[in-house]
């Protein structure tokens, strides 16, 4: 099915020079692809029409005045900086020029021009931020990772709704199995807010196989964890400050004399593989769900190919159509919720 990406060229820590290289090799892995490159004029020069060439009309340039900073307060960039590169990517999705936009830019100032520009979908509150963190089964979804501080139960149960719709679009998974993060398994756990949303995720019709802890986020004991934003992200970053620890440490270790380096060259190809699987480049591309279009944002220290990883979620999301799934699941749970109030209030 083709699908045309809008594409942030100049966020993130390495602009142009990550971004359009991998649009490019988006484009060669995809054949029914487009991507609509935004970006300052001075970036689509000589070379880059030259390496644009062979793409044909699959390759659009579109030249903005104005940059998001990294630094940027959110409410600046979406009041002030309305011909940004972030902001015309944005536009595109809304104009229904582009299935996807994906930005390596600032954060906070993408959740603030996606949510103003495109609006939350019916019966969605706060859009959220999923990503995926390696677990022992292969990976885990959860959300939100920041940008909701304070929840509300209604607030988690669309987290899991979203969630659970990402993964049906993305990973093909049929019914995938939720997990409500808390500080313990049993249902007496917890603040009012987690026990009040695991009452009604209980009533979904949501696959909720109950609370879980965090070591269960790395076991792969559900598909999808949910948590407040601020919760999250502590996990999160948490989580990335482990992986880098135990990397260094075993690098300290095989390099500590001649006998460990010579143990580390024996021991390279499990090290390797090691490597891999904690390869944060495969995980890229946070979706900022909840929104009428799709919004995928990268880490903004990526690489070429952590980048390549965001842009094929971001297609793979358009493609099955995840925003007409989550509208779709939210409206039966609000008809439901109103059938369900109407009948108690009569009784």
């Amino acid at each position: 099915m083709p699908i045309t990406l809008a594409i942030d060229c100049m966020g993130g820590d390495h602009g142009p020079s990550v971004t359009i290289p991998a649009a490019f090799q988006f484009l060669r892995e995809d054949v029914q692809a487009r991507v609509v490159l935004v970006g300052l004029a001075d970036i689509f020069d000589e070379a880059f029409h030259a390496a644009a060439k062979p793409f044909g009309d699959r390759v659009t340039a579109r030249t903005v005045t104005e940059v998001v900073g990294m630094d940027e307060a959110p409410a600046t960039a979406m009041r002030g900086k309305k011909d940004s590169s972030m902001r015309v990517a944005i536009d595109l999705v809304k104009s229904g020029e582009a299935g996807a936009a994906v930005s390596a830019g600032n954060t906070g100032a993408l959740m603030a021009i996606s949510r103003f520009v495109l609006k939350t979908l019916p019966g969605i509150d706060r859009p959220a931020i999923a990503t995926i963190i390696p677990s022992m089964k292969g990976q885990t979804y959860m959300l939100d990772l920041g940008a909701n501080v304070d929840c509300t139960a209604e607030h988690l149960l669309q987290f899991a709704i979203m969630g659970s719709m990402l993964l049906e679009a993305v990973e093909h998974s049929d019914s995938p199995s939720v997990g409500l993060l808390n500080i313990g398994e049993e249902d007496i756990k917890g603040n009012e807010v987690v026990k009040r949303a695991a009452e009604l995720l209980r009533g979904s019709g949501l696959n909720f196989y109950g609370n879980v802890e965090g070591n269960d986020i790395f076991k792969g004991t559900t598909d999808v964890v949910v948590c407040d934003g601020f919760v999250g992200n502590v996990a999160l970053k948490s989580s990335e400050g482990l992986a880098h620890m135990i990397t260094s440490f075993l690098s300290e270790e095989f390099k500590r004399n001649a006998f460990t380096k010579l143990l580390a060259l024996v021991a390279m190809p499990v090290l390797k593989r090691f490597k891999r699987r904690f390869d944060p480049s495969r995980y890229n591309g946070a979706a900022l769900l909840g929104l009428r279009g799709v919004v995928v944002k990268s880490h903004g220290s990526a690489s070429q190919g952590a980048y390549l990883w965001a842009l094929r979620r971001a297609a793979e999301a358009a493609r099955n159509d995840l925003v007409e799934r989550i509208s779709t699941r939210m409206s039966g749970y609000t008809a439901a919720s109103s059938e369900s109030s109407r009948e108690g209030s009569a009784a």
